[in-house]
């Protein structure tokens, strides 16, 4: 049974994985519709508060701690770096390059979430340990793998019937040829948001210690975020029209992301991020381009290279070495702290029979 509950957060975040997987597939369609991009998180964001406020009441009400100023500054900060600044780069990188090329950002987010956390004490290195060594690895082993991603494109792998195959190319050269000379843009949006969600990360694994309420946390985070949002639309585009989707379905598309991606995803990655820390749980988001393709081809039609399946491969075997490292070290810890105890009490029976014989006279 405790083998089973140790797999857990891994089977939570492969469940997460494969929601934000869909929600990238939902992203393009919004996108091509022309939501304006805050509007979306706006609503995106409201939606999740309203679905998870009566769910952290009652499932929470008993063992919530006091919600301090501090705890609240972290909040706001964790909305701001995590939910609306994060979000928007993303839209920004996916409107000015491409939705799979924004996906293999997402592969250097265990690398560069490792590495901030090295400063902080929140990770450590012992290159003498089969487990330091694992994780220093795989780290780069999953960095490997999404440069391979990101560069290397390969031969076509998937032959569609010649009308779609038209279609597919058509597209493809009509939004190349709109979007080449924004790509460099569209790229450092990619790159900060990186940044910004590997630091969500850290800052998550700090509020966890504080205020350990995974449902009350995301509410407070999302209300924040849809505050934040609201303020900047308003302040950029004044115009009502902004705030009507342009087709029901886009509508449909914000609630699925607002309950699932900014609700149930952030409550689960908030309670991985407790039990076992940012890195293993930053550790999976190469997983997201590898779930996202196997949607993308069948679904939208879109190829398929060699590159993508090599580098796929290459960062789920980086990954498996990391989570390795990193489940070896918790069991090296706990195997400490038993050990530690165990010495303890040890000690403790000793002075107790000590003093029974310096009591007899």
């Amino acid at each position: 049974m405790k083998s089973c509950v140790a797999w857990y957060p891994v089977m939570l975040m492969l469940a997460i994985d494969f929601a934000f997987a869909i929600t990238n597939v939902l992203l393009k369609k919004i996108i091509i519709d022309g939501m304006n991009h805050l509007v979306f998180i706006t609503y995106r964001q409201s939606i999740s508060t309203i679905f998870l406020a009566p769910v952290a009441f009652f499932v929470e009400r008993n063992t919530r701690p006091k919600l301090t100023p501090r705890i609240l500054c972290h909040l706001f900060l964790c909305a701001i770096v995590g939910a609306s600044v994060t979000q928007y780069l993303f839209l920004i990188g996916v409107e000015y390059t491409s939705a799979t090329f924004a996906c293999a950002f997402l592969n250097i987010v265990p690398v560069v979430t490792f590495l901030m956390a090295l400063p902080f004490g929140l990770e450590k290195i012992s290159v003498r340990s089969s487990s330091g060594r694992a994780k220093v690895i795989g780290t780069l082993i999953c960095l490997g793998g999404a440069l391979l991603l990101t560069f290397y494109k390969g031969l076509p792998l998937v032959k569609f019937p010649p009308s779609e195959a038209v279609a597919v190319a058509e597209t493809i050269r009509r939004v190349s040829s709109q979007r080449r000379e924004r790509w460099i843009y569209g790229s450092l949006a990619l790159f900060a948001g990186t940044l910004f969600w590997s630091s969500w990360f850290l800052l998550q694994s700090s509020v966890s210690k504080s205020y350990p309420c995974q449902y009350s946390s995301t509410v407070i985070m999302n209300f924040f975020s849809a505050i934040q949002s609201a303020v900047l639309t308003l302040c950029t585009d004044r115009s009502a029209s902004i705030w009507i989707p342009a087709k029901k379905i886009d509508m449909a598309n914000v609630v699925y992301t607002g309950l699932v991606s900014s609700g149930l995803c952030f409550v689960g990655m908030s309670w991985c991020v407790k039990k076992r820390g940012p890195v293993f749980t930053a550790a999976f988001s190469p997983l997201v381009q590898v779930m996202a393709a196997m949607v993308d081809v069948p679904v939208l039609h879109e190829q398929l290279h060699l590159g993508s399946v090599i580098g796929s491969v290459v960062v789920i075997i980086g990954l498996y070495i990391l989570l390795w490292g990193k489940n070896k070290e918790i069991h090296k810890v706990g195997q400490e702290r038993e050990d530690e105890k165990d010495t303890e009490s040890a000690f403790q029976g000793v002075v107790e029979d000590n003093n029974c014989e310096s009591r007899i006279p």
